[in-house]
């Protein structure tokens, strides 16, 4: 049914397509020969539309990956630097929010530490829609932040930076075999408001995986057994991320073209001050507007990166003070 869904989505987008093109054609038409400017602006307009999400279509082709069509997980996790980091981490969980929000997708909040302060230091999303994971794969990484600090009264400039790991939501037909002695479970309360119950019992579960390192978090529900089903997905779909990275790792060591965007590589510069310009290090896309980046405006971004993946070609871009 899935694939079913997204076929009928693909060839309905063509049909639409072909439609609006002639529909912006024949408006042309009609306006150079009645001599109506407004009517060719118009059909112009829908024209430019068309390109547009042309184009967008074109970049989905790119999704063909075996978990590109799942829901998603996406971790935001503050670095070092104490408020400062812990509220750029919170930007970038609310970026992130307003991007799909803006593509229809919905969210909910899995996990969430607040900061000493301000922000956070850490959040984990549940992004969910068709291809949710396809498009923000490629945001995992470090992204630092530059800008005149609203927490330091003498107006200085400072770095920070923030990391965002990117999973997929595991479906019943890729199968992950986990054994709980590998694990080790913990309980505790659940932080922020949530009422009597959420405040008074260790409902939300912390699973550690001992073999890899990897530690996955839910405090989402009032119930310590609906939190723990979760975190055993969470857990499951980390392991099954890792050895697609694995997989990854190894075509790109026979693929000196492509560039390594793995955990622990820093990705991208948002500069706020003294002057204004997001740079992505990996393809050299830019923006002069870091606020419509930072309300949800990353498709150029994703859509470089996805081609890069896709066809290789690492940018030739300097880093950024």
């Amino acid at each position: 049914m899935r694939e079913r869904t997204a076929l009928e989505d693909q060839v309905g987008a063509i049909k639409r397509l072909e439609q609006e093109l002639d529909d912006a054609a024949t408006l042309i038409e009609l306006g150079e020969a009645e001599g109506d400017e407004a009517s060719i602006a118009e059909g112009e307009a829908a024209l430019r539309k068309v390109e547009a999400e042309a184009a967008r279509r074109q970049i989905e082709t790119l999704l063909s990956g075996e978990a590109d069509p799942n829901d998603t997980y996406l971790e935001v996790h503050s670095g070092a630097g104490g408020t400062e980091s812990q509220d750029w981490a919170q930007m970038l969980q609310r970026m992130y929010g307003r991007w799909a929000e803006k593509h229809g997708y919905k969210v909910d909040v899995v996990d969430w530490t607040d900061g000493e302060e301000a922000g956070i230091k850490g959040a984990t999303l549940l992004i969910k829609g068709h291809n949710a994971y396809g498009w923000l794969k490629t945001e995992s990484g470090v992204h630092r932040l530059v800008r005149i600090s609203p927490f330091d009264s003498n107006a200085r400039r400072h770095t920070s930076f923030a990391s965002v790991w990117v999973y997929p939501v595991i479906d019943d037909r890729i199968d992950i075999k986990v054994n709980e002695s590998d694990c080790r479970i913990d309980t505790y309360r659940a932080s922020g408001a949530g009422g009597q119950h959420v405040n008074t019992t260790d409902s939300a579960v912390r699973i550690t995986h001992i073999p890899t390192g990897i530690v996955v978090a839910c405090q989402q529900e009032r119930s310590q057994h609906k939190n723990r089903a979760t975190a055993w997905n969470m857990l499951r779909a980390r392991l099954y991320d890792l050895e697609l990275k694995k997989r990854e790792d190894k075509a790109n060591a026979e693929a000196a073209s492509k560039t390594d965007i793995g955990w622990g590589h820093q990705i991208r510069s948002y500069v706020l001050q003294p002057y204004q310009l997001v740079k992505d290090l990996r393809t050299g896309t830019q923006s002069t507007s870091p606020s419509d980046v930072l309300d949800g405006d990353l498709d150029p971004f994703m859509e470089a990166a996805l081609a890069q993946r896709v066809y290789g070609g690492a940018a030739e871009v300097e880093d950024i003070d």
